[in-house]
């Protein structure tokens, strides 16, 4: 293993530290879409009760099986006695209705309809428990590894577990994977049918707050406290915030309002180098080439503190010598660049041009230098 440190001159030596940010929230997790840089975590990885929240892997099985075609927006499920049982949060939906996909994506969203989760969950796997099942098997797939699921609500069960880490992989995934369906986050109010007056405006209090608050998902229970699954967009970046544990309605809201503009005005995106420029070299064995540049397929964009200075350190790390024949555009190698007080940020750098193999004499000229190099070593000792 090769390691070479460099100075990356255009970027940004000696980066001053982010203030330190201290939360209110019991546990909490910020990540920043553009980069994957997470930002903060506190007990991320923690299985907590979720409470409503937990309506978000709900979501992401019914977005599934609208993207593969099992269903469509406009095709209707029935309801079941259970489904109009259910307490908390509903759409008062009953036996004689026949609500829309559509409809219910609005009315767990916005009216957090428990209800309406169990129609989803019998419409898509027959009951509930199975549901799920399916649900559990669904976040081990993609990568929620602190999560289980005993219902489709959130509905307070000792079984109901989710991360703050595994409700932002779930909220990224929900942003990135179906675009066609994540506007219906923003949606500030829905009335089923007007049977819900009282219950028609959304909870999330980022929306209406001006900082480009466009999702997620509140929830609440006595067990859980206040959370909140957020996510808002300035100046081209996104970020994806989750936060459990606050004591009321106000706290939550002041809170990820706090968090959300640390998260924007504490940290600023800089490209550190641009796309195709060579960063380092690495050592070639057989080739038409002694040495191969190494440079970032596209422009290295990292997140760094706001105050940061001139100059940054980076070490290019790689195997080598490289042995010969070399694509342009091969992966050889890592730049790994060092934040202060953040994870480090790891680059992959490809060849900048091809190199052949070696012809007789380039084979002839590196049997010569090891055999040299071993007879000067057995002088030596």
């Amino acid at each position: 293993m090769v390691r070479a440190a460099i100075i990356l001159a255009f970027a940004l030596l000696a980066a001053l530290p982010a203030r330190a940010f201290d939360t209110l929230a019991g546990a909490a997790w910020v990540y920043d879409m553009e980069t994957g840089t997470v930002l903060l975590s506190k007990n991320a990885d923690e299985p907590l009760p979720p409470a409503s929240m937990s309506k978000l892997m709900t979501l992401n099985m019914l977005f599934e099986a609208l993207k593969d075609g099992r269903v469509r927006l406009d095709d209707t499920f029935a309801v079941s006695s259970r489904a109009r049982a259910m307490g908390g949060s509903t759409m008062f939906l009953n036996e004689t209705d026949r609500p829309t996909v559509e409809e219910l994506i609005k009315g767990i969203i916005v009216n957090s309809g428990n209800d309406a989760c169990v129609v989803v969950a019998e419409g898509l796997a027959g009951s509930e428990e199975e549901f799920a099942k399916k649900m559990n098997e669904r976040a081990r797939a993609i990568g929620m590894t602190k999560s289980t699921f005993a219902n489709s609500s959130g509905w307070p069960h000792p079984n109901q577990r989710m991360s703050m880490h595994d409700l932002g992989v779930l909220a990224v995934r929900l942003i990135a994977e179906f675009p066609e369906y994540y506007g219906y986050f923003a949606l500030t109010e829905f009335e089923h049918d007007g049977r819900a007056p009282d219950n028609r405006f959304n909870r999330n209090p980022l929306l209406s707050m001006g900082i480009g608050a466009d999702g997620l998902k509140t929830g609440h229970t006595e067990e859980a406290g206040f959370g909140l699954v957020g996510s808002a967009v300035q100046g081209g970046r996104r970020i994806v915030f989750v936060v459990s544990g606050l004591r009321d309605a106000t706290e939550r809201a002041e809170e990820s309002q706090r968090i959300a503009t640390w998260a924007f005005r504490e940290f600023a995106l800089k490209t550190i180098a641009p796309a195709g420029s060579r960063i380092a070299e690495a050592d070639v064995w057989l080739g038409a080439a002694s040495r191969v540049g190494l440079v970032a397929e596209q422009d290295v964009r990292i997140l760094l503190p706001s105050l940061a200075r001139d100059g940054l350190k980076g070490e290019v790390v790689y195997t080598g010598p490289v042995e010969a024949p070399i694509e342009a555009g091969q992966k050889l190698a890592d730049l790994v660049i060092a934040v202060p007080d953040m994870e480090p940020v790891t680059v992959p750098l490809v060849a900048e041009q091809a190199v052949a193999k070696g012809g007789f004499s380039t084979r002839l000229r590196t049997a010569f230098g090891r055999v040299a190099t071993r007879v000067m070593a057995e002088v030596g000792s």
